[in-house]
């Protein structure tokens, strides 16, 4: 296996930068922020699980495809708990959550 070549790697840096990253954590997360985080992180993992893609489960759910998007690319921000806590209902309605 061969390092890629300057014209490759170009092209790769240019596909990266038109993609929506992940948000992690911020410095100094409050608990809400921790919950939101690992709420999201529910939605990531069966997805990985169960080999669907997020549009696949955003029918499933009955949720906008971009807002399943919003949610695994961990905006928490753009979310109350509420709402974090009622999408995840309906990924796991025998969800139960721990608050330290």
């Amino acid at each position: 296996m061969t390092f890629p070549s300057e014209k490759e790697l170009k092209k790769i840096r240019e596909q990266l930068s038109k993609v929506d990253p992940s948000y992690g954590l911020p410095e100094n997360p409050t608990k809400a922020e921790k919950l939101k985080y690992e709420l999201c992180k529910k939605f990531v993992v069966y997805i990985r699980k169960n080999k669907i893609t997020q549009i696949e489960l955003a029918k499933k759910l009955n949720i906008d495809p971009a807002r399943l998007n919003e949610i695994v690319k961990y905006k928490i921000h753009l979310f109350t708990v509420d709402k974090l806590i009622e999408y995840a209902q309906l990924l796991d309605p025998n969800l139960e959550i721990k608050v330290a």
